[in-house]
């Protein structure tokens, strides 16, 4: 490693993407993570991610520009650092940006004179130029802006989307001090296409915040349209649909049973507690959050009213959720709904099985590790038709929704997956 090197610590659904696309541009690049299985099988050239082929990885491996490692010590080698650890809520829905603080820890003591530091992991406003700094600060004895550069930069990795490509997709960065922006700036212009400087960290920090916000809000006001609408016998895709032929002033949110992934359901609440420190209500982004939640409690209420057009109760009922990952086509499930509905549903009394091609064993998560374990059950005949109700939860391409409606005598459809799918009077009811 040279100091022309960069290290990504964090290897995960935005680490890795970007690993790569640092490494096809020419620059050698060291993949930094805790977990020894994705450091064995990025040496190995075997990707974990979905949508990131194997080949990707072998190509940048064997050229020498992408190593992995668990050994922080080497950081002291490479001329900037860009940190993509995880910023989940703990359990009274804060902020936990302790992934955060303990990279800080580990990367201080190996933190050379002029090395730029760059935080992409989604947080609030003042994470970057307060708490990541005095951990950088402290562990290594140097001064930021003085001794080392540190700015902030959003990630925008969207799973699934082929719109979504780190090279292309403008990258907003705002540093500490303008000397910080320019070196940050001259770091992510060797692999990105397009640069948006801003003046802080802080501003950097506040526009991811708005990007999810946006997106949640915009996802609660149709999933109460939908609860609205359906009360007076609308269907709310169909008015969708609709309102998007406007070319000017409509952008479609769609509903669903529920927000998932690692930012829509986790973000606004970075902000929303980071303003009481200032004495402000967030009110419009906890309606929005009340709403989203509510959803997986309206979907149980559909189930429970389809079961009982077929004569049946919840409880003992066979339910198959459909689709665990948190979006279609992709294999990623943290935060998904499907959990939610999973426990409501248990809690009820169903007896549950999944089926998901992406998702073809639950990995442990911290908030559902009961789940841990289980198999997606095959997609055939004999199996689809043994559910009393199918409950589509993800629409997955893959899923051959005409066998579905072949085989399962009772379906609930969260996602508009079945609009296009000739099926009998009664048997798909939207939720």
């Amino acid at each position: 490693m040279t100091n022309d090197s960069i290290a990504v610590i964090g290897l995960g659904y935005v680490g890795l993407p970007l690993c790569l696309q640092f490494a096809r541009s020419g620059v050698t690049v060291l993949g930094v993570d805790i977990d020894p299985l994705k450091v064995e099988a990025l040496s190995s050239g075997r990707s974990y991610i979905k949508h990131i082929e194997s080949s990707a990885i072998t190509e940048m491996t064997a050229s020498g520009r992408l190593e992995a490692t668990t050994d922080f010590r080497r950081i002291s080698t490479v001329g900037a650092v860009i940190i993509c650890v995880p910023t989940p809520l703990n359990k009274n829905r804060e902020p936990d940006i302790s992934f955060i603080l303990e990279t800080g820890r580990a990367l201080a003591p190996y933190l050379a004179k002029g090395t730029v530091v760059v935080l992409e992991s989604t947080t609030y406003p003042g994470t970057t130029d307060e708490d990541l700094l005095a951990e950088l600060e402290q562990g290594s004895g140097l001064k930021a802006g003085v001794d080392f550069h540190l700015a902030f930069s959003p990630e925008r990795e969207d799973p699934g989307n082929d719109l979504s490509k780190v090279k292309v997709v403008p990258k907003v960065i705002g540093g500490l001090t303008p000397a910080c922006l320019a070196k940050a700036q001259a770091v992510y212009s060797r692999a990105i296409d397009t640069l948006v400087p801003v003046s802080s960290c802080r501003v950097a920090e506040a526009t991811k915040l708005l990007e999810n916000i946006f997106r949640s809000v915009n996802i609660a006001l149709v999933n109460e349209l939908k609860v609205v609408y359906e009360a007076m016998g609308i269907d709310v895709w169909e008015v969708i649909n609709a309102a998007k032929t406007k070319p000017f002033g409509f952008m479609a949110f769609y509903p669903g049973p529920g927000l998932g992934g690692h930012c829509i359901p986790i973000d606004p609440f970075y902000l929303t507690w980071k303003a009481r420190e200032f004495g402000q209500n967030t009110r419009f982004i906890e309606l929005a959050g009340e709403i989203n939640t509510r959803m997986p409690e309206h979907v149980v209420h559909r189930v429970a009213d389809a079961l009982n057009n077929h004569g049946k109760a919840v409880k003992g009922s066979r339910i198959l959720i459909l689709g665990l990952a948190y979006k279609p086509n992709v294999d990623d499930e943290r935060e998904s709904p499907s959990y939610l509905l999973m426990d409501l549903l248990n809690d009820r009394g169903a007896e549950l099985e999944y089926h998901d091609p992406y998702v073809p064993v639950i990995r442990p998560t911290r908030e559902h590790p009961q789940y841990a374990g289980i198999v997606s059950v095959p997609w055939n005949q004999e199996t689809v038709s043994s559910f009393d109700v199918v409950l589509i939860s993800t629409n997955h391409a893959c899923v051959n929704y005409d066998e579905l409606a072949a085989w399962a005598p009772c379906i609930v459809d969260t996602r508009n997956a079945m609009a296009s799918v000739p099926t009998a009077a009664g048997q798909v009811m939207k939720a």
